[in-house]
């Protein structure tokens, strides 16, 4: 049996305009891709090594010596001490640390976090007026995290009005600093043709920025690109090595893409084992297309021994999630009433603990 493709077509763009991120749906039916992560306004520090303990001193034969244990000292100076607490979840503490870090020494980044907090509330008290006014400190010191973030608040008008060209600059000034984020968004609004003139070969020679820095949606996009020859010559095997690369990081689109390829042996060598693995972990995070797929290969036992029960368990599962399949529909008829109940408890179970 061979999987059918779902059909990747440019179809909508969604930027959302949360400070953090944005992220566009290329593929309908609609997968259930997570939101990107939010932007981080400072780079990741390298890990806080534990101090030494130092070495026991010798006991004087009188009484003995009480070894003090020095307060941990990072030994790397360039350890970010305020995206440390930000990341452990200590939001006034990062607030304090990066307050003190702007008036000592007018850092962009600190300004950048500053502004991070304040927008979602961590912290602080949510205020996107004084978020917006930190963003544009440290965009105006070269921070490119600072410039995307005031860029996506510009895009949809809050801490102030929309303002759509000045967003393009300073997501085009970000993207030039070598931002994957910026660089992936600005692809979606040529990609859009709305707030700029459509231009698809731009679209796609920022996608490969973004792509080459690691983004995962920016991969997959670039991948329906490369499989539809939009913007780029039609390069098959170019789209399922970026859908490899996307579905390495955890991109469940680019999981349920890459096992159909595996499974037909398209663009790459055919490989069931590895797609019905991937399948079954991109249904088990509720992707439709997954679910139905994986049910497709189970009910026919091609790919893996049959597994009846559980294969239209997940059809069930699809089909609730609006994914209908009217084949595996006239199958299940057939099924026996022992199986069938078991399906449908299965199916009940999975949906009731989602």
């Amino acid at each position: 049996m061979k999987i059918l493709r779902p059909i990747a077509v440019l179809a909508s763009l969604l930027i959302l305009t949360a400070s953090a991120a944005a992220q566009m749906s290329l593929m309908p039916p609609p997968a259930q891709t997570p939101p990107p992560a939010a932007s981080q306004p400072a780079s990741k520090p390298k890990a806080k090594p534990a101090a030494k303990k130092p070495a026991a001193t010798a006991k004087p034969a009188a009484a003995p010596t009480v070894t003090v244990i020095p307060a941990p000292v990072p030994d790397d100076p360039n350890v970010d001490l305020v995206y440390g607490a930000y990341q452990r979840g200590l939001y006034k503490t990062a607030f304090d640390l990066a307050t003190k870090r702007v008036q000592d020494s007018g850092d962009p980044k600190a300004m950048t976090m500053l502004g991070e907090l304040c927008a979602n509330a961590l912290g602080v008290k949510r205020d996107y007026v004084k978020a917006a006014e930190w963003y544009k400190r440290a965009a105006d010191g070269g921070d490119r995290e600072g410039m995307f973030a005031l860029a996506m608040m510009r895009l949809g008008g809050r801490g102030g009005p929309v303002n759509r060209e000045e967003a393009v600059k300073l997501m085009a000034s970000s993207a030039k600093l070598g931002s994957p984020k910026a660089a992936y968004n600005l692809a979606l609004l040529y990609l859009d043709g709305q707030t700029l003139p459509q231009d698809l070969r731009r679209a796609a020679e920022l996608l490969r920025l973004a792509s080459d820095a690691g983004n995962a949606e920016a991969q997959y996009a670039l991948a329906t690109f490369y499989k539809e020859g939009t913007g780029v010559p039609k390069d098959v095997e170019k789209s399922v090595r970026l859908l490899q690369a996307a579905s390495l990081a955890d991109n469940v689109d680019a999981e349920v893409e890459y096992a159909i390829a595996l499974y037909n042996g398209t663009g790459t060598p055919k490989n069931e084992a590895a797609a019905v693995a991937l399948l079954r972990k991109a249904a088990r995070q509720n992707n439709p297309i997954a679910q139905n797929r994986l049910a497709r290969v189970l009910v026919s036992g091609q790919g893996e021994a049959g597994d009846l029960v559980e294969g239209f368990k997940w059809h069930l599962v699809a089909k609730t999630a609006g994914k209908g399949d009217p084949e595996l529909d006239a199958a299940m008829s057939k099924l026996k009433p022992e199986d069938r109940a078991k399906a449908e408890a299965a199916a009940r179970k999975w949906v009731g603990a989602k």
